[in-house]
């Protein structure tokens, strides 16, 4: 078993051995016994991986809060791309001869192996580096971690913060190199505006939330590194722009990728035809329970003057203001409902979200589970008051509409789940955390907080409800219509509001993001396999009394793709996706 991990550790340059963070964060085991030569080899080979993959991906690492790495981008040059393709080809082949493994060795082996091929799939089958401005987006040029996260003093983060921008330049250029033109228009547009948008970060807040750092040397060097930094993520914006006047190409990933992209990254070998039935039929049960609502609500309206109604009612205050009145209501009622565990006494904080991140309505940025005595920052962006209410572009305009995004976002969503997450037995649990489970966990608690009676029958909350559910069910059928179906944007974009009652604005926005984000079908494709996992294992285990044990069990794997979690819970002899 030793010559395994040797294997994994094989490419040039690789560390030798686990880091003394790495050690501390190794997985608890379940008994006292002493560990058998099987176990202590694959705890040996997991943790070599993580600290392997840390140095080839170190945006990511940092995230998980391993700041040993802060300021370092990953190697974008075509070897450093090949490194880290080859290092997930060894990883798997490996993991996989590491036979004999029990109970959770095994299935962080089973776990070690998903990850691989989904992050391999996205490297080089969907070939996102030279296709996709969204994957560098989303691959560490976000400072945030170091602005945001009060991980040491102001003064050490500005250095780190000062290193991250000295390496931005050649990073923008390894950018410039790899991406393939002519882009799709909505490629190129998206890649254009979210650079742009680093650019005025860099400068803008990153350098302000500094100021009280008196250390005239330091704020002269986070300004200039910060400029050249804006000014490399600037030109990469410009060029993008410029390009897209000459768009080619096709953005969706056809029929074939698309399957490879569903099993690689969750498991999940469906008949894309069968998941489309599955979707309209998610879409058709929302929407019949919308119109019931609406008729109690609004007796003779129309569903999307009802819609409009429901979003007229704007929070007092403000959505920022709102959502700070709404998580202490939502704890006590996972409280008083018994509903799921709430460990630890940490807490969300709510703020406004900077310009560069206003893309999405709302999000939690949480602590890495490296990092400790850091709060989630639960990020809301604001409306903006030059637009009308049919132009709002996706931002949360109704009261109960961010009701629910507060459940999503924070109780009992996103942060109820990290917190379950960074206190997993797994060590693989408490740092991968996949896009289905983390997204279908957080959509999947906005429909169950309504069954467990959250607005006590309002209709007007359940509207609420059910246009975040009807969101998600157009995001499905984008996906899946976009990427193997000959789906328009503008098709897409109707589809958004024609069959799930969305303003125009987000409509457009929502169309857009599934060019570059096909894997934006995973909230709705995660909520309905958690439902049909919860009505199985409840059928033995209490029915609707064996809720908080399923949430409990359910979260205490990490983040997993669901299949995995569904053998594991269920005692199936392989994984396998059901709705």
């Amino acid at each position: 078993m030793a010559t395994v991990a040797a294997l994994l550790m094989a490419a040039p340059g690789a560390a030798t051995a686990p880091t003394a963070s790495a050690t501390r964060a190794s997985s608890t085991r379940a008994t006292a016994s002493p560990a058998s030569a099987g176990s202590i080899a694959w705890a040996t080979f997991r943790d070599a991986y993580v600290e392997e993959l840390f140095r080839l991906d170190p945006g990511f690492a940092v995230y998980q809060g391993r700041h040993d790495l802060d300021g370092r981008l990953q190697d974008w040059s075509p070897s450093g791309l090949k490194r880290l393709g080859d290092f997930y080809r060894r990883a798997i082949t490996s993991a996989r001869a590491m036979t004999g493994l029990a109970g959770q060795d095994r299935f962080e082996r089973d776990y070690l192996i998903k990850v691989s091929e989904g992050r391999l799939f996205w490297l080089e089958d969907a070939d996102q580096p030279h296709r996709n401005p969204q994957w560098y987006a989303t691959a560490g040029l976000d400072p945030n971690v170091y602005v945001a996260r009060d991980y040491a003093d102001a003064p050490t983060r500005a250095l780190a913060l000062i290193r991250f921008f000295r390496a931005v330049p050649a990073g923008a250029a390894q950018i410039r190199a790899n991406l393939a033109m002519p882009m799709p228009l909505a490629l190129s547009s998206y890649g254009a505006v979210t650079f742009d948008g680093f650019a005025d970060y860099y400068e803008g807040d990153a350098v302000r939330a500094f100021a009280a750092v008196r250390d005239p040397a330091l704020q002269a060097e986070l300004k200039a590194t910060a400029a050249s930094a804006a000014a490399a993520m600037r030109s990469l914006g410009g060029w993008l722009r410029q390009e897209g006047k000459s768009a080619g190409g096709s953005f969706a990933l056809g029929a074939p990728r698309f399957q490879r992209m569903l099993l690689a990254t969750e498991g999940v070998d469906t008949p894309i035809a069968e998941l489309e039935r599955i979707g309209r039929a998610d879409l058709a049960r929302n929407r019949a329970a919308l119109v019931a609502a609406c008729a109690q609500f609004a007796p003779g309206a129309t569903v999307p003057a009802c819609v409009d109604r429901m979003n007229a009612n704007k929070p007092a205050g403000g959505p920022v203001a709102e959502a700070r009145r709404q998580i202490p209501v939502l704890r006590q009622f996972v409280v008083d409902q018994d509903l799921v565990t709430i460990p630890g006494t940490e807490k969300a904080l709510v703020e406004e979200a900077p310009p560069y991140m206003r893309q999405n309505a709302a999000y939690l940025d949480p602590p890495g589970p490296f990092e400790k005595n850091i709060p989630s920052i639960y990020y809301i962006a604001p409306p903006d008051p030059s637009w009308d209410q049919k132009t709002r572009d996706g931002f949360v305009v109704g009261r109960d509409n961010l009701l629910f995004t507060s459940v999503h976002e924070v109780m009992p969503g996103h942060f109820l789940q990290f917190l379950h997450a960074n206190r997993s037995p797994s060590l693989f649990g408490r740092i991968f955390v996949g896009y289905a489970f983390a997204e279908g966990w957080a959509h999947y608690a906005e429909e169950m907080m309504w069954e467990a009676g959250l607005g006590h029958g309002d209709p007007e909350v359940h509207i609420g409800q059910l246009s975040n559910a009807l969101l998600r069910d157009c995001r499905f059928l984008s996906a899946i219509g976009l990427h193997t179906g000959g789906m328009t944007q503008d098709q897409s974009r109707r589809l958004f509001v024609e069959q799930c009652f969305q303003d125009e604005g987000n409509a457009r926005q929502q169309a857009a993001r599934g060019t570059y984000d096909p894997g934006y079908l995973n909230y709705a494709m995660g909520k309905l396999m958690i439902r049909r996992l919860r009505a199985d294992w409840t059928a033995g285990h209490g029915g609707r009394a064996g809720w908080k044990a399923f949430h409990d069990r359910f979260l205490s794997f990490g983040g997993p793709p669901i299949p995995l979690v569904r053998q594991a819970m269920m005692g199936e002899p392989t994984a396998r996706a059901v709705f």
